[in-house]
């Protein structure tokens, strides 16, 4: 299903350029932003996980530089049937962590400084389960190339905004049609960011919640990390907004902006503790 998901969001993706070229620039744009797209889809789906931990400032950890997180992941893994995946930690005291790669086989887990310090043991497991838990489910490829093109479009839209040429002459352009286009290119990429998003993340909840043992870890984490992101007048210095929906807290929540709350890439974290609550319960575990 999700190899279904990430086929449909690279072709919506591609209309979405190819619309702006071809509003800006006339069957010209149009044939430009085509072999782009489709240069954009061969590279995202080989490259995009890098760029993503590029993009974060994560660096890649080794056993004897982090011995207790990657004995964790190494740990939880195994718990999930995965192969190890790489180990990587931000330098940022916001705590939060992702998942990204295009399959369990080459597949990465970043957590920040900030999760170390804040949250203990338990907590860590429930949330590295959660990222685990995408990485099984093979949520991962899907969320990484929507980071990735969303930025791409909002790039590009600003790009012809600024720098765009004139269309063909038998291709007359409206001006107000490629305005529109350059504003809601952008928004039209975070919708469908949007859509992807929330419903997996409830799905990588429950299973976290069954790879760490205990969804409680998971809930006690996530109060914390909302506590924090929400009372913060800072983000991660090197979160995007087109990466958000990675994080397993939507790192802008809170700025307190309304377009950040309208394109939210997550459910609402109390209606997501209430349900780890509700599944410790039924496994008898506290």
């Amino acid at each position: 299903m999700n190899n279904i998901k990430t086929v449909m969001l690279m072709v919506l993706m591609a209309v979405i350029m190819m619309l702006i070229g071809g509003l800006v620039g006339g069957r010209t744009g149009l044939t430009i932003m085509l072999f782009f797209s489709i240069a954009m889809n061969l590279y995202s789906y080989w490259c995009s996980d890098s760029l993503v931990l590029r993009w974060s400032g994560a660096q890649e950890v080794t056993r004897e530089e982090a011995p207790q997180l990657y004995a964790l992941v190494e740990n939880l893994a195994n718990r999930a049937g995965l192969p190890m995946p790489k180990v990587c930690i931000i330098d940022a005291d916001e705590p939060n962590a992702f998942a990204t790669g295009r399959n369990p086989n080459h597949a990465a887990v970043a957590v920040t400084t900030g999760i170390m310090r804040v949250l203990d043991y338990n907590e860590i497991s429930g949330v590295l389960a959660h990222e685990l838990a995408h990485v099984k489910n093979r949520d991962i490829l899907t969320s990484t190339i929507a980071s990735m093109m969303a930025t791409v479009i909002s790039y590009a839209a600003q790009f012809f905004m600024f720098f765009g040429g004139s269309s063909d002459e038998d291709d007359g352009v409206n001006p107000i049609a490629a305005i529109a286009m350059m504003i809601l290119a952008p928004i039209a990429a975070m919708l469908i960011q949007m859509a992807i998003s929330r419903s997996r993340e409830y799905e990588a909840d429950h299973d976290g919640g069954e790879i760490c043992g205990n969804p409680n870890y998971l809930a006690d984490g996530l109060e914390k990390i909302e506590y924090y992101v929400t009372h913060s007048q800072e983000t991660l210095p090197s979160a995007k907004p087109a990466t958000a929906n990675m994080y397993i807290v939507n790192p802008f929540e809170g700025t307190g902006k309304a377009l950040t709350k309208l394109f939210s890439t997550h459910p609402d974290t109390a209606e997501r503790i209430a349900r780890l609550r509700e599944q410790a319960r039924e496994m008898r575990v506290r």
